[in-house]
């Protein structure tokens, strides 16, 4: 069976950990947890990486039906995202139709989710990147809702802000159907995932 790579887009180091711009890692480090998986941080493909089997319908399950899961936290900044992705594709021989991408979108609510493959980047550069390296945008997306900026607060300012006490119990929930959209994008494909996730307004409906 075909390898799957699932990014999770973010940026390096403690001051970013916490912030909006950041969902991508926080899915990515969830899904690793769930696998009972360890992410390692690679030089050489510039990423932090842990690889997995999806079988019996889990992460981290053993069985005839197993596909291979590899998990990728790019350690370039955002705005480099797709050299790290393209050494990885490259290495492990997966194509883009396999590639899963879990990033935040402005244009959603927070809560909200959209699953999508190909598309724009949406002023994203960590999907801007990715589209460079790999030369196509054809790859699938989940797309976590983190809202717009409330007044006249920059969108640079909003992406890299955290949340405060009771918004951070939300995002965690969200974290978790975050990583439930991507192990049903592996298990059930495009359509089923579309079906189970694109229907919720989010929590500014």
């Amino acid at each position: 069976m075909a390898t799957w790579l699932v990014v999770g887009l973010g940026n390096p180091g403690p001051a970013y950990a916490a912030t909006r711009h950041n969902v991508g890692w926080l899915v990515a480090d969830l899904l690793a947890e769930r696998a009972g998986a360890q992410l390692s941080a690679s030089r050489r493909m510039r990423a932090e990486i842990a690889e997995t089997r999806m079988a019996g319908g889990r992460l981290g399950g053993v069985g005839a039906d197993a596909q291979k899961v590899v998990l990728c936290k790019p350690t370039t900044f955002m705005n480099e995202s797709g050299r790290a992705v393209r050494s990885v594709a490259d290495f492990l021989k997966v194509t883009p139709d396999h590639i899963v991408a879990i990033h935040d979108e402005l244009d959603l609510n927070p809560g909200q989710f959209r699953v999508k493959v190909g598309g724009g980047d949406n002023g994203h550069n960590g999907l801007r990147s990715m589209r460079q390296h790999l030369g196509t945008g054809d790859f699938l997306r989940v797309r976590f809702g983190i809202g717009r900026p409330p007044g006249r607060r920059s969108v640079t300012d909003w992406v890299l802000g955290g949340w405060s006490g009771s918004e951070a119990e939300d995002v965690a929930v969200d974290v978790e159907l975050g990583a439930d959209a991507v192990e049903s994008l592996i298990r059930d494909g495009l359509t089923a995932t579309q079906n189970a996730f694109n229907g919720y307004g989010g929590r500014g409906q």
